[in-house]
């Protein structure tokens, strides 16, 4: 028997961090011969870490893409730091049996729809087909665990699920841009938005497809734990910590982002360093000695959105740290951050985060 790490890398020996995912590989030769799985997750209780963890409900199902499945396990299992991790997961069958995956091995899980019920959050991370409904039991038990008060997440083609189960109506939600036609033509009375990475609409979130859904699950771990712990579990990824949900599904020529020493890429480290300051489009153009043209076109290539966006974004992310991590005055932190006013801070606060500073500030700091 294997044990696997994080990452999928095998091990001969070791035990899954409290609260995360542990996947144990045997050989089942009486139904598929390729690999199965088994989930054990969510075996530590919460008392024993003298805190209560959020509960998170991860929904599989037959025909499943691995990586889907591995998104929200990776995110909510990872430990924010030195801390105990501050979820407690488990994986939840959407069907009775073993259910097999796109990849060729099986997953059997512990839980089933039940443990909706338990859970805080409940993420179902894809669909298997777009044009298949899913199975009713699923559905009733989504809408069970919304009207408790739930939140609940559908990654990529889970938006299907989300919408089929009447979670949407009313609501703007994504999916994957290959499939955003499909979905609005299906679901007339959702608000279908197919450009953009997330939507967060309070109780009901959806994201775009692939890795737009670690996106998402790290925008739901930054407004439960903050900006400090997002950032840190996003480096154990090895990702991104943050990207608006308003950014763009599909960025053309997305090597750029890993180009360093490029005009663009060391001027956006400058304004990162120096957001204190007044930024334009034509004073970052001509930082970068670039015409306004040009500057527009490889900033839209690298990043997907607009400057001013992207400026308020890191803009905002700069002072959730510094209110999370500072005593500093709200007026001096809006000045750093470059807003200039604790008001036009706290009016950006309440259009982006639905907050103010202080409450942001008392929810994760008790100040």
């Amino acid at each position: 028997m294997a044990d696997f790490g994080h990452g999928g890398i095998p091990h001969r020996h070791g035990t899954a961090r409290p609260g995360g995912a542990m996947i144990r590989a045997w050989m089942l030769p009486q139904q598929w011969p390729d690999c199965h799985f088994w989930l054990e997750s969510g075996q530590s209780s919460a008392e024993d870490f003298g805190m209560p963890r959020t509960r998170v409900a991860v929904v599989a199902f037959d025909g499943i893409r691995p990586f889907h499945l591995s998104v929200p396990c990776a995110v909510f299992g990872e430990a924010a730091g030195d801390e105990a991790p501050p979820f407690e997961l488990r994986v939840c069958a959407a069907e009775p049996g073993g259910l097999r995956t796109q990849a060729g091995f099986g997953i059997v899980a512990q839980h089933g729809l039940r443990t909706l019920a338990w859970a805080d959050i409940v993420v179902v991370p894809s669909w298997r087909d777009p044009r298949e409904p899913p199975p009713e039991p699923l559905l009733a038990a989504l809408r069970r665990a919304h009207a408790r008060g739930a939140l609940v997440v559908g990654l990529c083609l889970g938006a299907f699920v989300l919408a089929e189960a009447g979670l949407l109506d009313g609501r703007r939600a994504t999916t994957h841009w290959r499939w955003a036609a499909r979905f609005a033509e299906r679901y007339p009375r959702v608000r279908v938005d197919p450009g953009v990475l997330y939507v967060d609409e309070g109780d009901v979130l959806t994201s775009a497809g692939t890795a737009a859904g670690i996106d998402c699950c790290l925008h739901v771990l930054r407004h439960r734990l903050g900006a400090e712990a997002a950032n840190r579990v996003a480096r154990t990824l090895v990702v991104p910590p943050h990207r608006q949900g308003s950014q763009a599904q599909y960025i053309e020529q997305p090597v750029l982002a890993a180009a360093r020493d490029t005009p663009l890429t060391k001027t956006l480290d400058w304004a990162t360093r120096h957001l204190d300051a007044t930024h334009s489009l034509d004073s970052l153009a001509a930082r970068a000695a670039m015409s306004r043209r040009s500057f527009t076109r490889h900033f839209r290539q690298h990043t997907g959105t607009t400057v001013g966006q992207w400026l308020l974004a890191q803009r905002l992310a700069l002072a959730q740290r510094l209110l999370e991590t500072t005593a500093q005055p709200i007026e001096r932190i809006a000045e750093r951050a470059g807003f200039g006013t604790a008001l036009s801070m706290r009016q950006h606060f309440g259009t982006a985060l639905h907050t103010t500073p202080s409450l942001y500030r008392r929810e994760f700091r008790g100040g």
